[in-house]
């Protein structure tokens, strides 16, 4: 497995510096049904506005319908097919727009259902498993060939599996799996007091 823990400013939970976005993965090891369950449980128990909930997840298993999965995989884009075809685990994180209850637009669903999503992400990390969340789908195809109700929006696929050998990908992939992780600066992007102010310690 190739680790990349973040090169972190201030210590940070190693939980969060050890997660990170793979491509290599090990397309003959299959994800236990006792895994996916945990990772499901995570995701769950997400914070949400007025404890709507407003995520789902449809779950596609190679090892357990191929047919299936070949149908979800088919929804990617070229460039993450090339990688994504050796993860056992493809899933579709959806946002709900409407509050059930009150029957009026959920602002915050897109936000929730991000939350949900790290939440999983992170259980995978826990698990010594791979999970990468891409944007890079069909959501017309998905809707169409999972038949999605109109109310909910693909936000995200998400490749999952156990972490494989970095040499099974291209050399571009391979360069890209093993170049440093890097993030811009707390003071680019935080601010305190006003727009203006730029974070620091």
């Amino acid at each position: 497995m190739t680790e990349k823990p973040a090169k972190t400013s201030v210590p940070i939970h190693e939980l969060l510096a050890r997660r990170w976005s793979g491509r290599a993965f090990d397309g003959d090891r299959p994800v236990s049904r006792a895994d996916l369950m945990a990772l499901l449980e995570a995701a769950r128990w997400a914070p949400s506005c007025f404890g709507e909930e407003p995520w789902r997840y449809i779950l596609w298993d190679r090892n357990r319908s191929e047919f299936s999965w070949q149908k979800a995989f088919d929804c990617l884009n070229p460039g993450n097919q090339v990688w994504a075809m050796n993860a056992p685990i493809l899933l579709l994180a959806l946002a709900g727009d409407t509050f059930r209850e009150r029957g009026t637009a959920n602002r915050w669903a897109r936000y929730d259902t991000g939350a949900a999503s790290e939440n999983l992400c992170l259980q995978a990390t826990a698990l010594g498993l791979m999970a990468h969340q891409m944007g890079g789908f069909d959501a017309d195809e998905v809707r169409e060939s999972f038949s999605i109700p109109s109310d909910y929006e693909p936000m995200a696929m998400i490749a999952l599996g156990h972490p494989g050998r970095v040499d099974g990908l291209d050399s571009a992939l391979r360069e890209r799996e093993l170049a440093e992780r890097k993030r811009r600066p707390l003071s680019e992007i935080f601010f305190e007091d006003s727009w203006a102010t730029a974070m620091h310690r």
